[in-house]
Order: structure tokens, then sequence, then C-alpha cells
């Protein structure tokens, strides 16, 4: 059979589109950084402005099926090697260190509860910090100071990082388990838990702006009476 009769379907490899000069440039500055890039610092290295966020969407559809992907964490971007290859992975030698158990208590309180002070954390431990607890955390990048409380003293608040959410791979701080489903799995008590305290940033941040807009509606009903009152005179 003469073989330009065959059909060329079973013997052309389908490779990915092919990409725009841009695509190029920003397939080339993610590879080479050492660590993920927002889409401002990608913008910043390309040879033109452009808007980037399509491009990225189709570079990440472009590599979903291969042994690389590109993944977006905390509005990041960078390589990864395909999570159903991490197998070939563990080849690599690897000494792991685990942690003790007051920073793992000391993380959990973190997570849950930032931003939130050291004696917030021994208060709701129970117990005075150990030696080098938030250091070792710090030391690991998961976390962070995080601005001081506006109380006497101003104590440093203490956060979660992106290297926390990248390492437990993690999109965001509401994809954890909430209490009812760490209850429903029995990893804690939940009758013994108080829900007016426990909740991430985003709870505290909800609770800032409620509080926020009771302050505006009092002082609303301040000047509302007062100048009822004028009116009456």
């Amino acid at each position: 059979m003469n073989k330009k009769n065959l059909d060329k379907n079973s013997n052309i490899v389908n490779f990915p589109s092919k990409l725009t000069s841009i695509e190029k440039e920003i397939e080339a500055i993610i590879f080479a950084a050492a660590e993920p890039l927002d889409v401002d610092t990608i913008e910043s290295k390309l040879s033109k402005k452009t808007s980037i966020e399509k491009s990225l969407i189709k570079l990440q559809k472009e590599y979903s099926n291969r042994g690389i992907n590109l993944v977006c964490i905390s509005k990041k971007w960078s390589f990864r090697t395909s999570s159903n290859l991490s197998n070939l992975m563990s080849k690599e030698k690897t000494v792991e260190k685990k942690l003790s158990k007051a920073a793992i208590e000391t993380l959990s309180i973190i997570v849950y509860h930032q931003p939130v002070t050291r004696a917030e954390i021994e208060e709701i431990r129970g117990v005075a910090f150990g030696t080098n607890t938030l250091e070792i955390l710090m030391e690991l990048n998961w976390v962070k100071p995080g601005g001081r409380k506006d109380v006497p003293g101003k104590p440093i608040q203490y956060v979660t990082t992106d290297d926390f959410l990248s390492h437990f791979n993690l999109q965001k701080l509401s994809d954890l388990p909430t209490v009812d489903e760490l209850g429903a799995a029995g990893l804690i008590d939940t009758t013994s838990v108080d829900n007016a305290i426990f909740g991430s940033g985003k709870f505290y941040r909800e609770k800032q702006e409620d509080k926020k807009e009771d302050i505006y509606s009092n002082i609303d009903e301040m000047l509302n009476s007062t100048l009822g009152n004028e009116d009456n005179k």
C-alpha cells in the first residue's frame, strides 16, 4: 500500500495548538521562575503590554493532560508535576521532620482563628508557648506576622501564608473543613467549640464589616434623632 494513502490521523501526533509569541513568553517566564508568579509580575516581564488572563487559561488547558501542569494557587501561577505522576518523584530521597504536638496545635489555631496574637494562641491552648514553637512554623514559611492588633501594647497578629496553601494543596482558606465537617469526622468535639470565635480570616473580616455597619447605623440614628429634636424646637 502506498504510504501516501495512509490515514494521516493514524500517523500524526496531536501536539498542542500553536502558541502566540506572547503565550510563549508567558510560558517561558513562568517556567524559569524560582517561585509562583502573580499576574502583575508576569505582565511586567513581557515585551509588550497585554491582558494575559485568557493566555494563562489557554496555557493551563494545554498543559492539563501533560506530565507538567500549569496551576494557580492563591492567584499565583507555576508549573507543577502532574498529580497522577507524583509517585515517580518518590524515588528521590527526602528527609522529613515531624512537627511537635505543640507546633501542630499552634498551626491549627492560627489556621482557624487568624489573625491571632501569641497571647490568644496560649489562651486557646491553655498552656504557654514552648521554645521556638512559632519560630519553627515561620521557618517553614507557613506562618507570618500579619500586622498588629489595635489594643494596648499593639501585639503582633499571626496569619498563614501562600506557602501554607501551596503545601497542603489548597486554593483558599475556605477550602478547609468546617467545624461541622471536623465534628462529623470525629476529629473534634463540637459541643466544646465556641462558634462565635471559631473561623478564618474571612470570618473575622466579615465580623469587622458587620461592626462597621452597626457603627454607621448608630450614627444615622443619632443624627436623625438630633435633627428631629431641632425641628421640634
